[in-house]
């Protein structure tokens, strides 16, 4: 772009930033306004960016004041009544949303986009992994910290580009991938999309964005309309025979697994990837068979042993499924989940790594819509834990609807379920007998994360 300073509303959030990340890289002068500081806009601030915490147009620094020279990127997340946007918008600023600029960025790259209502952060972040080690080139725009690369941003030699396609507000239909992975169309934000079918819609939307000569890997049962006739369509699963699935699959010490992943071609023995869980192992299924996709695509082979490297190698991703705690007298591991079907995934994981042990989780559910549209689904996923703990809801953007609070949850949970106040979890957690514990939340949950780990600790 010929501009060279790029102003972010919502700079913090974790698409946004690796956003951020690429203008620094690329020599632009870079600020921005989010509403709460954290450790990824201290990150940012320590890499050269200009962050305030008030939406006050006085504080917008006077070089990024010109529109000739500055472009205003913004999350769909942020109010229209926001007074800097509102100003931008007023005074002829060139302002896109963050999935307008992703698409620009995404021109003339092999995008290989990972799309689904849970499970992309994890299968996005390793096929930017396995591009690196198995095919040594690829760049990255991810949903999450990789502790591989320690960003949310990969800049690599190629053409390759991976990103996590978010359906939220729509943003995926500014990409045209050339190959793509849905791991599920799940009910989800429908404060935006009204009802479970409109989602779908959106999803076979996305579909029918990929370019013709491409390939979509889609998730064995997930039921979304394919109109798309000038694509290759391939099914994957954990373990149901199909195009792409696990077979032999082996529980390891530690919650970990081996398996052989079976693809069109053949079979790829004795992979081992370096994250636990049951969950896990469908997701490195689905970056399997994306690479797969890319490797027939581009006409290049598939080096197996990179790849078996490459799967045992992967660290993961800050707060998917992140172990703190393994031992044989204590466990706390934290997840992101914050939809049903992942909180039934996620325990449904824990449960067979760890059986015949007591479970615990702890869920801080997000969005008061969310909550309203789906308190009965979050009790009954939560039931499958052995006892609950909730924290009251996280509103995010959104104001309390009244009749809605995390009680809602709590008198249909099949199980023990107490509700505790954030700021004294870790002492609640500390005076409970637990074995296994589990919390969940895409909230600010995870700034209880080290003193639960702590007090765990001391268990273990």
């Amino acid at each position: 772009m010929e501009q060279r300073k790029i102003y972010f509303i919502g700079i913090g959030g974790i698409g946004m930033s690796a956003l951020a990340r690429f203008f620094m890289h690329e020599g632009c002068a870079v600020a921005g306004y989010d509403r709460t500081e954290t450790p990824l806009t201290q990150r940012l601030t320590e890499e050269g960016a200009q962050i305030h915490y008030k939406d006050d147009v006085r504080m917008i620094p006077a070089e990024f004041l010109s529109p000739e020279s500055t472009v205003v990127v913004y999350t769909p997340a942020i109010p229209e009544e926001h007074s800097e946007l509102r100003m931008f918008r007023e005074q002829g600023y060139e302002c896109l949303k963050r999935s307008q600029m992703l698409g620009v960025l995404s021109e003339g790259k092999f995008v290989m986009a990972v799309a689904g209502t849970h499970g992309k952060t994890t299968t996005s972040t390793l096929v930017a992994w396995i591009n690196s080690r198995a095919a040594g080139e690829g760049s990255a725009f991810l949903g999450g910290i990789s502790k591989n690369f320690a960003s949310n941003m990969v800049l690599g030699v190629g053409r390759r580009l991976a990103v996590e396609a978010d359906e939220f507000d729509r943003s995926f239909l500014r990409l045209s991938p050339d190959v793509a992975v849905v791991t599920s169309a799940d009910a989800d934000h429908l404060d935006i999309y009204g009802t479970h079918e409109q989602v779908k819609e959106a999803f076979s939307q996305f579909i029918d964005r990929i370019k013709p000569g491409g390939a979509l890997v889609i998730k064995h049962g997930v039921d979304v309309e394919i109109r798309n006739r000038d694509i290759d369509v391939y099914r994957y699963s954990f373990d149901e025979p199909c195009d792409f699935y696990a077979a032999h699959v082996t529980l390891l010490d530690g919650g970990y697994y081996r398996f052989d992943v079976v693809t069109p071609d053949g079979v790829v023995e004795d992979c081992t990837l370096g994250i636990p869980g049951w969950v896990n192992i469908e997701n490195a299924v689905a970056a399997v068979a994306l690479y797969w996709c890319a490797a027939r695509g581009e006409g290049k082979q598939l080096h197996e042993d990179a790849l078996r490297e490459a799967l045992e190698e992967f660290s993961g991703v800050k707060r998917r499924f992140e172990l703190y705690v393994n031992t044989r007298k204590q466990v706390y591991m934290d997840d992101y989940a914050h939809h049903p079907r992942e909180l039934s995934a996620t325990l449904t994981s824990v449960k067979r790594m760890f059986p015949s042990r007591h479970v615990t989780a702890i869920f801080q559910p997000h969005l008061y819509s969310r909550t309203k549209d789906l308190y009965e689904e979050f009790a009954e996923a939560l039931g499958e834990a052995d006892e609950v703990v909730l924290l009251p809801i996280y509103p995010a953007r959104e104001e309390p609807i009244e009749g809605v609070t995390s009680q809602l949850i709590a008198d249909r949970i099949s199980v023990p379920c107490t509700i505790v106040e954030r700021e004294v979890l870790a002492e609640h957690i500390e005076a409970m007998t637990t074995d296994v514990v589990i919390s969940f939340g895409a909230g600010n949950i995870d700034a209880c994360c080290e003193a639960l780990a702590r007090v765990l600790s001391k268990k273990a």
